[in-house]
């Protein structure tokens, strides 16, 4: 589906505006839907696991201090640049890749656990990424501690996928209250969510160029697709005692390439774009090889 994408904007067929078009609709609106859905109907006292959210968060907040570490002190780079690039390492593209292989590989049952992890995956990550960007440029000309909390919740609150996720857990909470016409409507638009999403970020990408800063950027993918998941792998086998379920759901959210997001939050603040889109479409590609890897070694 990436790969079609990829290959209507190469060959021009669609325009990038078209592309932007269809990504809105999906992200705005489907996937949200398909949130909603998975959230709405998911087994909140089952899917909610320490174990599980410890082993994958673990890992992830892992690859952001590796990822910061890595670009301030082994490449030189400024503050910001450093907390963009460790951002890219933390925010994996749990939804559009992890959701989709997942059902893939092991069938739609299977996704309890990658929806317990991805309800909490965004919230939890522009939070963090927000107010260590926040208190690093406030070293004489930030926001202070008030503005800046604002400006997270603003952030969180205001995201589709965010809000379509809260909708689901009041409508969880409330013994799912909605008639059968509203379900069929929402699981038809639901269904269209991740294909039309994989195929226009397949467009998007190939406006990334590889160029310049390879060895940021090698360390990015490498972080991302083997680093996190070895960890996440490692706690949720050998400490936590995971389910197998769990076990897949965990590792493979875990291993997959940097999501579009962490080059939107590094457009925001005007830092690191080059490295953040680059680490998308090369981790992207260089992931069907890495998930064939681990979903031959997961059980």
């Amino acid at each position: 589906m990436i790969g079609a994408g990829y290959a209507m904007a190469w060959t021009r067929y669609l325009g990038e505006d078209q592309f932007d078009a269809l990504m809105k609709f999906a992200q705005g609106f489907a996937v949200p839907c398909l949130l909603f859905s998975g959230v709405a109907r998911l087994d909140i006292r089952e899917s909610y696991d320490a174990g599980l959210f410890l082993s994958f968060y673990i890992g992830a907040f892992s690859g952001f201090a590796l990822g910061y570490a890595g670009a301030r002190h082994l490449f030189g780079r400024p503050p910001e640049d450093s907390v963009a690039i460790g951002f890219c390492c933390l925010f994996s593209n749990s939804l559009l890749l992890g959701l989709a292989l997942t059902e893939r590989a092991y069938g739609p049952d299977a996704l309890a656990a990658n929806l317990a992890i991805i309800s909490i995956h965004a919230p939890l990550f522009y939070a963090f990424g927000i107010t260590v960007m926040e208190v690093v440029r406030g070293r004489g000309h930030g926001l202070p501690a008030r503005a800046v909390a604002g400006k997270v919740l603003r952030a969180i609150l205001t995201n589709a996928l965010v809000i379509g996720i809260m909708l689901g857990f009041a409508v969880n909470l409330a013994g799912d209250p909605l008639p059968a016409p509203v379900w069929s409507a929402i699981d038809m638009i639901a269904r269209t969510g991740l294909p039309a999403a994989l195929f226009a970020l397949g467009g998007i990408l190939f406006r990334y160029r590889p160029e310049g800063d390879r060895a940021t950027i090698a360390m990015v993918v490498a972080i991302s697709l083997v680093v996190h998941p070895a960890i996440t792998y490692a706690l949720g086998r050998f400490v936590f005692g995971l389910t197998v379920d769990q076990l897949r759901s965990a590792v493979v959210t875990g291993a997959m390439a940097p999501g579009v997001n962490a080059y939107l939050f590094a457009s925001i603040y005007g830092v690191a774009r080059r490295v953040a889109a680059t680490s998308v479409l090369v981790g992207t590609a260089a992931s069907v090889l890495t998930a064939w890897g681990w979903l031959a070694i997961l059980p």
